[in-house]
């Protein structure tokens, strides 16, 4: 269908498109017509617009970016092999040439271990390797 506005624009609409209107709302065909121009906006309808304005005015807080959430403190699971190499490594750490017990920190305990020798530090981190789950 061809519709031709009053400053002598034309437009086609298409026939399904304005049937489908028509059968879904239960509207006559002029109707039908100016709900597509409305649609495609080419007229304006202003209760559609007060709607649009107010929709844009409501704001949706799912809670997604809340930072209430508490986290939980993490428990470290330590084994009586990995606790025993440490404490036998920190114990002979001042057998090694240049290595002082003043020298000697414990960074993390179970851990990790910082020596300084001469102007150098070095770090000693202890890792234990567990069994995948299965």
């Amino acid at each position: 269908m061809r519709y031709t506005f009053s400053s002598g624009k034309t437009i086609t609409i298409p026939d399904d498109e304005l049937d489908k209107i028509s059968a879904g709302l239960g509207v006559s065909r002029s109707e039908a017509v100016g709900i597509w121009l409305e649609d495609a906006e080419y007229e304006i309808n202003e209760e559609q617009e007060a709607l649009d304005n107010a929709a844009k005015k409501v704001r949706i807080d799912t809670g997604a970016g809340d930072g209430n959430k508490k986290s939980k403190k993490h428990t470290v699971k330590v084994s009586e092999e990995k606790k025993e190499l440490f404490d036998t490594i920190l114990k002979n750490l001042d057998r090694c040439w240049g290595v002082y017990r003043s020298n000697i920190e414990v960074l993390k305990e179970n851990k990790l271990i910082q020596v300084k020798i001469n102007d150098k530090i070095f770090k000693i981190d202890i890792v234990e390797q567990r069994k995948p789950r299965e």
